[in-house]
């Protein structure tokens, strides 16, 4: 194990904005730990109607534990959620620390605590049909879903969250990236400004 204590990159951004697949590229590229923000998802019995956009639906307090215990050079047992049965498995994974840890959701960047464990913090910018396109695309081919249920549920939480608190957040970082352009070229942004 390295003797540096590890770096952390906050990756936030709307849905749909790209970040998942920077993210992807820079972890395959330099070996870093994911840790996806949605893996904190409180379980939602009730799934129809849930609003899984807005803060309170993560479990933010114990993302923080964990990323505060991977800075510390400690290893930590991180939760496993089911998206198909909208609740936390009974498994854990354990998680090493590694010399970077990339943190990534669209609220990561809404929580002072969080972002003060943070070495870059990085905002992902999409245009707002652009980021709609996509996430009607992905719901449709991967999710089963019809293109009025995406629609019905931008309107009804994913779009005034986003505007209420993922937005804003882009306040708290301290690069942005353009998450319409080549995605080599955003990783090697990335890396050039982290140093990796």
């Amino acid at each position: 194990m390295s003797t540096e204590a590890p770096r952390i990159l906050i990756i936030a951004g709307g849905t749909a904005s790209g970040k998942s697949t920077i993210v992807s590229r820079f972890v395959e590229e330099t070996g870093a730990a994911h840790v996806g923000h949605d893996r904190y998802y409180f379980d939602a019995p009730q799934p129809r109607g849930h609003d899984f956009d807005h803060p309170d639906a993560l479990d933010t307090a114990r993302l923080i534990d964990d990323v505060t215990s991977l800075k510390s050079g400690r290893p930590t047992e991180i939760p496993v959620y089911d998206f198909a049965s909208h609740s936390r498995t009974r498994e854990q994974e354990q998680m090493d620390p590694a010399p970077i840890i990339v943190v990534e959701g669209i609220l990561v960047l809404a929580e002072p605590r969080l972002v003060a464990l943070a070495d870059l913090t990085v905002f992902v910018e999409a245009p707002e049909q652009t980021r709609l396109d996509r996430r009607i695309a992905r719901d449709v081919a991967e999710r089963g879903r019809t293109v009025e249920s995406v629609m019905a549920q931008y309107a009804a939480t994913v779009k005034p969250n986003h505007d209420r608190f993922v937005q804003p957040s882009k306040t708290s970082a301290s690069l942005i990236i353009d998450g319409t352009q080549n995605v080599e070229e955003s990783v090697r942004l990335l890396r050039a400004t982290f140093g990796c």
